[in-house]
C-alpha cells in the first residue's frame, strides 16, 4: 500500500493560489494514477481532477478547467495540485487518492470508486 499526505491547504481570497501537495510513501508513485477530490460540508465527495501514471493525461471537472492543474514529478514521488483563481465555492477539503496501474494504462478515472489508497485530506477556504 502506497500512503499518502496532503499538503498546502489553508485561507485564501478569492481570485488567489494554493499549491496542493500529495506526497507518496511506501511505494514507487509512477506505478499509480492519482486522483484529486474535495468534500464540502454536507457534501459528497466530488471528483476535481486526475493525472495517469505519467503525467501525459490529465482530466478536471468541467467548473475547475483552465483554473486548476495538476502535475506530477514522480522522481521525488510527489503530485500537485496547482489551483488558480480560486472562488468561494472552491472551499473544501481537498484529498488525493492512488490507485496502483499496470504498466501500459496511463490514464486516469475522476471517480472515488476507482481508488483505494487515500490521505487525510488538507482545507482549503476561499474567503474574504
Amino acid at each position: 500500500q502506497v500512503q499518502l499526505v496532503e499538503s498546502g491547504g489553508g485561507l485564501v481570497q478569492p481570485g488567489g493560489s494554493l499549491r496542493l501537495s500529495c506526497a507518496a510513501s511506501g511505494q514507487t508513485l509512477a506505478d499509480y494514477a492519482i486522483g484529486w477530490f474535495r468534500q464540502a460540508p454536507g457534501n459528497e465527495r466530488d471528483g476535481v481532477s486526475c493525472i495517469g501514471s505519467t503525467g501525459a493525461i490529465t482530466y478536471y471537472k468541467d467548473s475547475v478547467k483552465g483554473r486548476f492543474t495538476a502535475s506530477r514529478d514522480n522522481a521525488k514521488n510527489t503530485v500537485y495540485l496547482q489551483m488558480n483563481n480560486l472562488k468561494a465555492e472552491d472551499t473544501a477539503i481537498y484529498y488525493c487518492a492512488a490507485v496502483s496501474v499496470t504498466e501500459s494504462y496511463t490514464s486516469c478515472l475522476v471517480s472515488a470508486f476507482a481508488y483505494d489508497n487515500w490521505g487525510q485530506g488538507t482545507q482549503v477556504t476561499v474567503s474574504s
